[in-house]
């Protein structure tokens, strides 16, 4: 039976996962619809400045990101991609923060980002403890005499 311990952060890890795993997958695939939000509106004009592309088009590579950087955190790699996600997060929220709008949802992703962290460090234990064998299919039964 797994200790309380154990347990709760079990569930903490799931909880973080669960979130951070559909939140940016959902997000991601709204780049290509803005049903959700006009995401154009978020890019800092410094940024907007800065970009390669057009401002749709570096939206749509940032919906196909956060959609992998979702799926990934679901299909249990979170200890590689929460890692991706904290720096993710982070990016989101110094865009935002110069922008000079959006503060709020800019703390926010500082929090989000913190959760990454969580989850990845989580993870750490969890994927490693979910690919160990059980110590019960571990241990063979003692021989009867």
């Amino acid at each position: 039976m797994t200790e309380p311990k154990e347990r709760q952060t079990a569930v903490a890890y799931w909880a973080l996962r669960i979130a951070l795993g559909v939140v940016p997958l959902v997000a991601g695939l709204d780049k290509f619809t803005n049903l959700l939000a006009d995401w154009q509106g978020y890019l800092s004009p410094l940024a907007v400045r800065l970009l390669p592309v057009s401002p749709a088009v570096f939206m749509r590579g940032v919906g196909i990101v956060e959609a992998v950087v979702g799926a990934g955190i679901l299909f249990g790699h979170a200890r590689i991609f929460g890692w991706v996600a904290m720096g993710w997060l982070a990016a989101i929220a110094v865009n935002l923060l110069t922008t000079g709008h959006f503060l709020d949802v800019a703390a926010r992703d500082v929090v989000m980002a913190v959760a990454a962290y969580s989850l990845a460090r989580l993870a750490e234990l969890e994927e490693v403890a979910e690919r160990r064998p059980s110590r019960a299919s571990a241990d063979p039964a003692p021989a009867r005499p």
